[in-house]
Formats: structure tokens, C-alpha cells, sequence
């Protein structure tokens, strides 16, 4: 069979790193190929030079149906037939369903006007297709982040491309979602469509690869039929360790203190796109890791986000016995939280500033003295944090916008970790990080429990869930559905629990 596509001898270097080394792809429609290695592998880089965003160094080229081509830019990639997904979303919020899936591409009327009609009719069928029950002329921006996920894959199928990248597509999805798009890439593949499949995800890997190539420090260490890999044997390639290596037997530091109680907690005027959390009861123990479970929508984020102050809510929240008002983040802050939030983009950092001054946002007047902030001091422990979480940076000089999104989300919990709140909620904590830094997130919130810090944890990764909670909360339409302890919790209880 003739390749939709090749990439021969593909280089990159940026300033002060080479991300990557003399790559070759090769690339079939009809089959599905996924791409795997930890963040700063060079997948997301491999990708951009495929899709005209950046050009590789001189002596790479790029064959499409076996003819050398320059991609200058997205567009003349989406021209060749090749249509990108990006983990980050690209979406407008302000803008309805319909609208961001034909952005820069509405149908026109006779008129010379918009055929909104038509645009939404189309949008609904695209829509339908991915089993979404959604109406196209709702605004993005009330939708949940797994929706908008599924919006961006919407509009990546209505290209109609040869060949569709996906980085991390299931990353934001729930159960469900997970599922469709799992069946939908099989539909597209049978279609004669090529897919790109770039997961942390090992299990979808195996579930709907055919072929798998790994990339490690920037170079292909393998490619070869899905058939002829074991997880255990990808996981050595993508990391140069044994699978056995990354998580070891579950121990618990749960004390019988109760330094968390939440007690009858509902959303205070609920927004209609909003989980509607009512009568939430739970209490987290010192030295707990306390696991929260559901499927997108089940109110998991809005009630740490009251806990937090960022959201009003009804009910008591109590710490150490005593009854606190939590109006706002500084309130929650004072009285020893944390929160690393789900979204790191629009809530975790400031994207222009560097990995030393977003490190140091929650607890800058450690580093100052007589009003002057001590950059030696700063710099110090920012490189600490960065060798022991394992951030890949060139310095603490570097921007966050330029790290991969696995090194932004671990920047993000340094810069909490550093404040060592009492109690720390970290929401979807490894969403987009690989197997190595993921075990690396597992032990740091193990030793910090260890430690005595009370730790919840949001996930909607069961096996994250599972591998990590001393107990775990189910949550369904924003009320509690099951709890169950590390020894009862099981894939199957956990599941039946959250959809009832």
C-alpha cells in the first residue's frame, strides 16, 4: 500500500534544546497510528512541522502520496488533506456550536449573507454523528470541557481530511464520550481516513491502534504493528524503565483525625450549564487521599470549587471542628488549601511568564525581604522543585507557553506543593502527563499524605482513582451515589456507581 504520508530525517532545534533528532514517519490512510513517549519526547513538535505550524531544519522533507512538498502553514495543511487536534483547546467560547465547527467557512446564501439554516443543519448531522445531543446554536462557552473537546473533533471531521491528528483527545472525556470517540475512529479509519493517535492513554492504544511508533528524548526508538507490542514492552521503550518499576503496593496514612467536614453543601444559584450539586456530605481525614469519581457533569469540579471560595455555595464546611465561611480563594488560602485546578491554561498559569515567576505566585513573600523580592532564593528553590517533580525546561528563566502541557501541569503543582497547604485539591492532576511523570505525581502526593497533608483528589481516570485513594466518593448529577474504600473499590463498582 502507498503512504498517504512520510516524513524523512526530521529535525528540529530550538534555542538551547533539540527536540528532535532525524525522525522518519510513515503514515497509511485506512489505519489508525498511534504515537506514544513522554511529554518532551517530540510527538507535539513532529506534529506541528506535519501540520505547517513550524518547519523542520534543513536536509527533512515531507512526501504527500509520493510527492515532496513544503507545508507552509495549517492551511495549506488542511489543503493536502491533514487536520490537527490539538490537546489545548481552540475554540470560541463566544461563538455557538455551529460557528466555531464552520469558522472562516460558513455556507453563504444567495443574499451573500450566512445560511444559518444550512450551517446549523450541517452542524447537527456532524453533531449526530458523535452521538452529541447537543443544539448546534448553543454558545461554547457554556458547554463543560469534554463537550468542547468533542466540538473540536466535530469540526476536525467536517474537514472531511485524508488524515486527522489527534493529541490527547479523550484527555477532557468522560466514560461515555471515551467510548463514542473510540467508535468513531474506527468508523473513520474503515473510511479510508488515516488517524494520528497520540495518548497517555496505554489502554486505548492497544483498543484501537494498528501500528504504534515511540519517540524518547526526540528520536523514533521503534515502529512496528500493534500486534507485536506488550504494554509492558512500549512502556520500557517510552521510558527506558520496566512497567513493574512505576507503582508499587498501595499504602495508606489516613489518621482517625477529621481535618476536612463538608456538610449538606449545595450550589448557590446554579447557572444553567452547571452541575447542580445539592446535599454533598463527606469528611478528609489528615494524612488522606481522598478519590472523587464521576463522569463529566457529575458536579466533581463545581464542588471543589466551592470548597475553594471561587464558587458560593449553602451548607457548613468545617476545619478542625470549627465552622469556616470560605467567601473567596484568599479565605480558602488563609486557611491552608490549595487547588490545582483542572484547566491550567485559563486558571493554572500565566502563559508569558516564566516557569521561576509562575512557581513563585502563591508564595512570593517567602522570597521577600524590606519589599524586595531575593531572586537567588527564588531561583533556588524553583530549581529544586524542578529536579525532584522532573519538569523538562532549559532553565527557570523559560516561558510556560513554550513547555509541553504534561511540564505545565507539574509546574502547577509545585508552585502549591512549595506553599504546603494543610489541605491540597488537585483536579484531573495528570490530565495529558505519560506514564513516567504520572507514577512521579503518584509518590510526590503519597509522600506529601505521608507527610500528614490532607490530599483529594479529581479524576476521571479510574485507574488513576483506583491506584491512588485511600477512599473514593462517586458522584452522579451532583449528588454522592457510592463510597467505597480502597479494598472494596473495583473498575466495575466505581463504574456502576457513576451511571447508575
Amino acid at each position: 500500500m502507498t503512504p498517504f504520508l512520510e516524513m524523512h530525517n526530521i529535525s528540529k532545534t530550538f534555542p538551547g534544546v533539540k527536540a528532535l533528532n532525524g525522525v522518519d514517519l510513515t503514515l497509511h490512510r485506512g489505519q489508525v497510528h498511534a504515537v506514544a513517549g513522554e511529554n518532551g519526547a517530540g510527538k507535539s513538535t513532529l506534529m506541528k512541522i506535519m501540520t505547517g505550524v513550524l518547519r523542520c531544519d534543513p536536509g527533512g522533507w515531507i512526501e504527500v502520496e509520493g510527492q515532496e512538498v513544503v507545508i507552509a502553514d495549517p492551511v495549506h495543511a488542511r489543503s493536502l488533506g491533514i487536520t490537527i487536534i490539538y490537546q489545548e483547546l481552540a475554540v470560541v467560547d463566544n461563538l455557538s456550536i455551529a460557528e466555531n465547527i464552520f469558522l472562516a467557512r460558513e455556507p453563504i446564501n444567495m443574499a451573500g449573507l450566512i445560511d444559518r439554516k444550512k450551517m446549523n443543519a450541517a452542524a447537527a448531522a456532524v453533531l449526530a454523528e458523535l452521538d452529541m445531543k447537543l443544539n448546534p446554536t448553543m454558545l461554547v462557552g457554556d458547554l463543560s470541557i469534554g463537550q468542547k473537546q468533542m466540538v473540536e473533533i466535530a469540526r476536525a471531521i467536517s474537514y472531511q481530511s485524508k488524515l486527522i491528528i489527534m493529541d490527547e483527545p479523550t484527555a477532557s472525556l468522560s466514560h461515555h464520550e471515551a467510548t463514542v470517540l473510540m467508535r468513531m475512529v474506527k468508523k473513520l479509519a474503515a473510511q479510508g481516513i488515516g488517524i494520528v493517535y497520540i495518548s497517555h492513554r496505554l489502554e486505548e492504544i492497544f483498543e484501537i491502534a494498528d501500528t504504534v511508533t515511540v519517540m524518547r528524548d526526540g528520536e523514533t526508538v521503534d515502529s512496528r504493528p500493534i500486534a507485536e507490542m506488550t504494554r509492558d514492552l512500549l512502556v520500557r521503550k517510552m521510558v527506558d524503565r520496566e512497567l513493574s518499576q512505576f507503582f508499587g503496593e498501595h499504602v495508606s496514612h489516613a489518621t482517625n483525625e477529621v481535618l476536612l467536614s463538608v456538610r449538606n453543601l449545595s450550589m448557590y444559584r446554579p447557572t444553567h450549564h452547571s452541575a447542580r450539586v445539592s446535599d454533598v456530605s463527606f469528611n478528609l481525614h489528615k494524612g488522606e487521599i481522598l478519590g472523587f469519581f464521576g463522569l463529566i457533569g457529575a458536579g466533581r469540579t463545581e464542588i471543589m470549587e466551592m470548597i475553594f471560595g471561587s464558587r458560593a455555595y449553602v451548607g457548613e464546611i468545617s476545619i478542625d471542628g470549627k465552622t469556616v465561611k470560605i467567601t473567596d480563594p484568599s479565605v480558602a488560602i488563609n486557611e491552608g488549601l490549595g487547588f490545582v485546578t483542572e484547566d491550567r491554561k485559563a486558571q493554572g498559569l500565566v502563559l508569558g511568564m516564566s516557569v521561576r515567576e509562575n512557581f513563585s505566585l502563591t508564595h512570593l513573600a517567602d522570597y521577600c525581604r524590606l519589599d524586595f523580592v531575593d531572586r537567588g532564593r527564588e531561583t533556588k528553590r524553583c530549581r529544586e522543585f524542578i529536579q525532584s517533580l522532573g519538569i523538562k525546561t532549559p532553565s527557570p528563566e523559560q516561558k510556560v507557553v513554550n513547555l509541553s502541557g504534561g511540564n505545565q501541569q507539574k509546574v502547577i503543582i509545585a508552585k502549591w506543593v512549595a506553599r504546603r497547604p494543610r489541605i491540597l485539591i488537585v483536579d484531573e492532576p495528570t490530565r495529558g502527563i505519560d506514564v513516567g511523570a504520572k507514577a512521579e505525581v503518584h509518590a510526590l502526593l503519597n509522600k506529601l499524605a505521608e507527610e500528614g497533608m490532607s490530599i483529594i483528589v479529581v479524576s476521571s481516570d479510574l485507574p488513576e482513582i483506583l491506584a491512588i485513594s485511600d477512599r473514593i466518593i462517586v458522584l452522579k448529577e451532583g449528588r454522592i451515589s457510592g463510597g467505597f474504600t480502597h479494598q472494596e473499590a473495583n473498575q466495575e463498582n466505581v463504574m456502576l456507581a457513576a451511571t447508575g
